[in-house]
């Protein structure tokens, strides 16, 4: 029975992201993140469990990226989609998908370059599955933190009464650079650390207190808006642990 335990976390991770899913396309980007959150919950403690109960399978790895495939991968694309809509202002016609005929002669299809993130979380978690170097660090961003990043932006959006901050999440030239810059940073080739820790001294893992500390009073101190902060630190102390070794 205990070889099942860490697929029924992951097939719960799956279940949330198929709830944010359709929060999201109903426009609920709150409840959407408050799903996707738990996902990855769910995502962390699937691969704790089967370390604990050393069931580790492959059809445990398979399953895990599939799940994530949903929560970390179709989920931030939907929200990128929605964050276009909200500034169709900037451009002449939005997509209509309430009817099946669409104007293309006047209809913009930028919003939909924010679906090019579902097809870069595919590939990276099709790499991961086959890249014997990623067992104890990661290459590239890994999906949940790079979701993270996206989802928090429709909650800065809703908590934040910054003018210029949310001007900014709303710019169609920032989700589009958004975007590409989220696909490139998913499957580059720069190493970053994994939290995983085989011993718990300060001393070897001291960029990672660090990390988890500073994480901790960005979220105190900024709630929502040190979300994005916390994976910027999180992508500049790996480029500096690679620097130093």
């Amino acid at each position: 029975m205990k070889k099942h335990i860490p697929n029924i976390i992951t097939l719960l991770n799956l279940f949330c992201g198929s709830i944010a899913v359709i929060f999201a396309v109903e426009d609920n980007l709150f409840m959407a993140a408050v799903f996707v959150m738990l996902g990855i919950v769910f995502d962390f403690f699937d691969g704790f469990a089967a370390r604990i109960l050393d069931v580790k399978s492959e059809l445990g790895l398979q399953l895990d990226s599939l799940a994530d495939m949903v929560t970390s991968g179709v989920v931030p694309g939907i929200v990128i989609f929605k964050l276009f809509e909200r500034t169709a202002g900037s451009f002449p016609y939005a997509l209509d998908f309430s009817t099946t005929e669409w104007n293309h002669g006047t209809a913009s299809f930028i919003p939909l370059i924010g679906l090019l993130v579902i097809l870069a979380s595919c590939y990276r978690l099709a790499k991961f599955n086959i890249d014997t170097r990623q067992t104890d660090s990661f290459i590239g961003l890994p999906t949940p933190a790079n979701t993270l990043f996206i989802l928090s932006l429709p909650l800065v959006l809703m908590t934040n009464d910054v003018q210029w901050m949310n001007e900014v999440i709303l710019n169609k030239w920032f989700l589009i650079g958004l975007t590409l810059f989220s696909c490139y940073m998913l499957n580059a080739e720069i190493p970053l650390f994994s939290l995983k820790m085989k011993t718990y001294g300060f001393k070897e893992n001291a960029v990672k207190y660090i990390f988890l500390m500073s994480a901790i009073v960005m979220l105190v101190l900024l709630q929502f808006v040190a979300i994005p902060l916390i994976i910027v630190l999180y992508v500049l102390l790996s480029v500096f642990m690679n620097l130093k070794k």
